[in-house]
């Protein structure tokens, strides 16, 4: 049986050493290489033939030098799987580590999970931890909501809000001192923004996205 090749990453090397010799034991894994610092890491990378990479995310102090190292593996092998591996779970922190292109992050106090997830990694499955699927999660809803709140320009919130009120034309056209023509554009617009067809749906909608 072919075995999964491993280059590890790791500063403490007192840890390296333990988890060479648990992934050693498996089956079905070999760690075929070992660095201890993002230069070295580099410069034994380049000639390793590593199928999965388990990468410290700080290297050195708490400079999160293990994403920039990632960065550097990615740039010389874009089919490179990295497992970033940390007892960090700031979201902001595993949002940068995936931005870098690792496949999944998981904490070292999840020890007998490594195993598995570099097999998941190998096997081009997306397996990606319990932790950082959460985070991702909510980076997600993020980005959308930030997405959403572009979609509508401050004159177009200022009607929906007025319409989510139940203010009239009239009202909407005293209120913003506007005329009515230009109010009717707007929600014209906004109609083919929002893929409605009234405006009280608009209204609605925009409410429920936290548009206004």
């Amino acid at each position: 049986m072919e075995k999964i090749r491993v280059f590890l990453v790791e500063d403490d090397p007192a840890w390296r050493t333990g988890l060479a010799d648990y992934l050693n034991r498996q089956d079905d894994i070999t760690v075929v290489g070992e660095a201890g610092s993002r230069e070295e890491a580099i410069e034994h990378f380049k000639n390793c033939e590593a199928d999965v990479v388990l990468m410290d995310i700080n290297l050195s102090d708490n400079n999160l030098d293990g994403i920039d190292t990632a960065l550097a593996f990615a740039d010389m092998r874009e089919d490179c799987c990295i497992i970033m591996l940390t007892s960090l779970t700031a979201q902001d922190v595993i949002v940068e580590s995936f931005s870098a292109g690792a496949v999944n992050y998981i904490s070292k106090a999840n020890f007998d999970e490594i195993p598995d997830a570099i097999r998941a990694a190998h096997h081009r499955q997306s397996a990606i931890h319990p932790t950082a699927a959460a985070a991702l999660r909510s980076e997600f809803l993020r980005l959308k909501q930030d997405e959403a709140q572009k979609l509508l320009s401050p004159a177009e919130k200022d009607i929906l809000r007025l319409i989510d009120q139940g203010r009239t034309q009239s009202q909407i056209e005293q209120t913003l001192h506007i005329t009515r023509r230009t109010i009717k554009n707007h929600i014209n617009r906004i109609l083919k923004k929002m893929g409605v067809k009234t405006s009280k749906e608009a209204a609605a909608k925009a409410k429920q996205k936290k548009m206004i």
